[in-house]
Protein backbone atom coordinates (compact mmCIF):
# COMPACT_ATOMS: atom_id res chain seq x y z
CA UNK A 1 0.00 0.00 0.00
CA UNK A 2 2.78 2.52 0.77
CA UNK A 3 4.48 1.39 -2.74
CA UNK A 4 0.57 2.41 -4.38
CA UNK A 5 1.06 6.01 -2.88
CA UNK A 6 4.68 6.58 -3.11
CA UNK A 7 4.29 5.99 -6.25
CA UNK A 8 1.02 7.84 -7.28
CA UNK A 9 1.42 10.59 -4.33
CA UNK A 10 1.50 13.34 -6.64
CA UNK A 11 -1.27 12.13 -8.68
CA UNK A 12 -3.73 11.51 -5.49
CA UNK A 13 -3.13 15.33 -4.27
CA UNK A 14 -4.05 16.62 -7.79
CA UNK A 15 -6.84 14.78 -7.80
CA UNK A 16 -7.92 16.09 -4.29
CA UNK A 17 -6.89 19.45 -5.35
CA UNK A 18 -9.17 18.73 -9.00
CA UNK A 19 -12.22 17.39 -7.13
CA UNK A 20 -12.04 20.81 -4.13
CA UNK A 21 -12.09 22.93 -7.45
CA UNK A 22 -14.54 21.38 -9.54
CA UNK A 23 -16.65 20.81 -6.18
CA UNK A 24 -16.90 25.22 -5.81
CA UNK A 25 -17.24 25.58 -10.02
CA UNK A 26 -20.51 23.44 -9.22
CA UNK A 27 -21.84 24.93 -6.44
CA UNK A 28 -20.66 28.42 -7.73
CA UNK A 29 -23.06 27.68 -10.86
CA UNK A 30 -25.87 25.48 -8.86
CA UNK A 31 -26.36 28.29 -6.98
CA UNK A 32 -26.26 30.94 -9.53
CA UNK A 33 -28.83 28.53 -11.86
CA UNK A 34 -31.33 28.65 -8.50
CA UNK A 35 -30.92 32.60 -8.47
CA UNK A 36 -31.80 32.76 -12.38
CA UNK A 37 -34.51 30.51 -11.82
CA UNK A 38 -35.80 32.48 -8.93
CA UNK A 39 -35.66 35.86 -10.70
CA UNK A 40 -37.40 34.45 -13.41
CA UNK A 41 -40.26 32.76 -11.36
CA UNK A 42 -39.44 28.82 -12.56
CA UNK A 43 -40.29 26.14 -9.94
CA UNK A 44 -37.08 24.72 -7.89
CA UNK A 45 -37.39 21.33 -9.48
CA UNK A 46 -36.77 22.90 -13.54
CA UNK A 47 -33.87 24.86 -11.52
CA UNK A 48 -32.71 21.04 -9.89
CA UNK A 49 -32.87 19.45 -13.58
CA UNK A 50 -30.56 22.30 -14.48
CA UNK A 51 -28.02 21.48 -11.55
CA UNK A 52 -27.74 18.22 -12.49
CA UNK A 53 -26.99 18.63 -16.18
CA UNK A 54 -23.93 20.51 -14.97
CA UNK A 55 -23.11 18.10 -12.45
CA UNK A 56 -23.08 15.42 -15.51
CA UNK A 57 -21.15 17.88 -17.26
CA UNK A 58 -18.34 18.32 -14.76
CA UNK A 59 -17.98 14.59 -13.75
CA UNK A 60 -16.84 14.28 -17.70
CA UNK A 61 -15.00 17.27 -17.26
CA UNK A 62 -13.15 15.99 -14.25
CA UNK A 63 -12.53 12.24 -15.68
CA UNK A 64 -11.29 13.86 -18.75
CA UNK A 65 -8.54 15.68 -16.49
CA UNK A 66 -8.15 13.00 -14.04
CA UNK A 67 -6.80 11.21 -17.26
CA UNK A 68 -4.25 13.35 -17.93
CA UNK A 69 -3.60 13.51 -14.15
CA UNK A 70 -2.47 9.44 -14.02
CA UNK A 71 -0.41 9.90 -17.00
CA UNK A 72 -2.85 8.68 -20.14
CA UNK A 73 -1.08 9.76 -23.22
CA UNK A 74 -3.21 11.85 -25.88
CA UNK A 75 -3.41 9.58 -28.76
CA UNK A 76 -4.63 6.84 -26.02
CA UNK A 77 -7.55 9.37 -25.07
CA UNK A 78 -8.39 10.21 -28.76
CA UNK A 79 -8.78 6.44 -29.67
CA UNK A 80 -11.30 5.89 -26.80
CA UNK A 81 -13.49 9.46 -27.74
CA UNK A 82 -13.05 8.49 -31.02
CA UNK A 83 -14.78 5.19 -30.25
CA UNK A 84 -17.33 6.36 -27.91
CA UNK A 85 -18.42 9.45 -30.17
CA UNK A 86 -18.73 7.36 -32.63
CA UNK A 87 -20.96 4.87 -30.84
CA UNK A 88 -22.48 8.21 -29.00
CA UNK A 89 -23.62 9.25 -32.23
CA UNK A 90 -24.83 6.34 -33.92
CA UNK A 91 -27.49 6.53 -30.65
CA UNK A 92 -27.99 10.00 -30.56
CA UNK A 93 -29.26 9.66 -34.02
CA UNK A 94 -31.35 7.21 -33.52
CA UNK A 95 -32.73 9.37 -30.37
CA UNK A 96 -31.97 13.14 -32.03
CA UNK A 97 -35.93 14.19 -30.58
CA UNK A 98 -35.60 13.46 -27.37
CA UNK A 99 -31.52 15.15 -27.26
CA UNK A 100 -33.82 18.32 -29.08
CA UNK A 101 -36.33 18.59 -26.36
CA UNK A 102 -33.73 18.18 -23.53
CA UNK A 103 -31.63 21.29 -24.81
CA UNK A 104 -35.12 23.16 -25.76
CA UNK A 105 -35.87 22.77 -22.07
CA UNK A 106 -32.38 24.00 -20.74
CA UNK A 107 -33.01 27.04 -23.41
CA UNK A 108 -36.69 27.36 -22.07
CA UNK A 109 -35.01 27.41 -18.46
CA UNK A 110 -32.79 30.54 -19.40
CA UNK A 111 -34.67 32.40 -21.44
CA UNK A 112 -38.83 31.37 -21.83
CA UNK A 113 -40.91 34.53 -21.36
CA UNK A 114 -44.12 32.17 -19.80
CA UNK A 115 -44.41 30.63 -16.47
CA UNK A 116 -46.32 27.71 -14.47
CA UNK A 117 -49.77 29.02 -14.56
CA UNK A 118 -49.82 31.64 -17.79
CA UNK A 119 -52.06 31.41 -20.65
CA UNK A 120 -50.76 30.75 -23.56
CA UNK A 121 -51.63 30.47 -26.97
CA UNK A 122 -49.78 28.28 -29.51
CA UNK A 123 -49.53 29.30 -33.40
CA UNK A 124 -49.74 25.62 -34.54
CA UNK A 125 -51.12 24.97 -38.19
CA UNK A 126 -52.06 21.65 -37.84
CA UNK A 127 -53.23 21.79 -33.94
CA UNK A 128 -53.65 25.71 -32.50
CA UNK A 129 -54.01 25.52 -28.78
CA UNK A 130 -55.09 28.00 -26.07
CA UNK A 131 -54.04 26.59 -22.77
CA UNK A 132 -52.73 27.25 -19.32
CA UNK A 133 -49.14 25.99 -18.15
CA UNK A 134 -49.06 23.67 -15.82
CA UNK A 135 -45.64 22.30 -15.65
CA UNK A 136 -42.59 23.30 -17.54
CA UNK A 137 -40.45 19.88 -17.80
CA UNK A 138 -37.51 18.73 -19.32
CA UNK A 139 -39.33 17.43 -22.24
CA UNK A 140 -42.33 18.77 -22.90
CA UNK A 141 -45.11 21.53 -21.58
CA UNK A 142 -47.79 20.29 -19.59
CA UNK A 143 -51.19 22.11 -20.43
CA UNK A 144 -54.80 22.51 -20.00
CA UNK A 145 -56.96 23.54 -21.97
CA UNK A 146 -60.27 25.33 -21.47
CA UNK A 147 -62.40 22.44 -21.56
CA UNK A 148 -60.39 20.11 -19.10
CA UNK A 149 -58.36 18.59 -21.30
CA UNK A 150 -54.57 17.74 -20.62
CA UNK A 151 -51.99 18.13 -23.42
CA UNK A 152 -48.16 17.64 -23.46
CA UNK A 153 -46.09 19.51 -25.84
CA UNK A 154 -43.04 18.76 -26.72
CA UNK A 155 -40.37 21.98 -25.76
CA UNK A 156 -38.49 22.11 -29.33
CA UNK A 157 -41.92 22.94 -31.06
CA UNK A 158 -42.36 25.07 -28.49
CA UNK A 159 -39.63 26.98 -29.49
CA UNK A 160 -40.43 26.65 -33.22
CA UNK A 161 -43.44 27.95 -33.52
CA UNK A 162 -45.19 31.71 -32.50
CA UNK A 163 -46.66 31.75 -28.95
CA UNK A 164 -48.55 34.58 -27.69
CA UNK A 165 -49.71 35.88 -23.50
CA UNK A 166 -53.17 35.23 -23.83
CA UNK A 167 -53.67 36.29 -19.63
CA UNK A 168 -50.68 35.96 -17.05
CA UNK A 169 -51.17 33.31 -13.94
CA UNK A 170 -54.74 32.83 -15.02
CA UNK A 171 -54.22 29.21 -12.52
CA UNK A 172 -54.07 31.22 -10.34
CA UNK A 173 -57.33 33.20 -11.43
CA UNK A 174 -59.01 29.98 -12.28
CA UNK A 175 -58.40 28.57 -8.27
CA UNK A 176 -59.59 31.42 -6.95
CA UNK A 177 -62.91 31.47 -8.64
CA UNK A 178 -63.79 27.94 -7.79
Amino acid sequence: MSEFYNTYKDAIINTGILLIILMIIRAIIVITVKKIGHKSGTTEARANLIGRYVTVTLVLIALLIEAFIFGVEVHDITLVFSSVFAVIGIALFAIWSILSNVTSGVIMFFSFPYKVGDKIKIHDKDYPIEAIIEDIRAFQLILREDNGDLVTYPNNLVLQKAVTLIEKDALDDNNTMQ
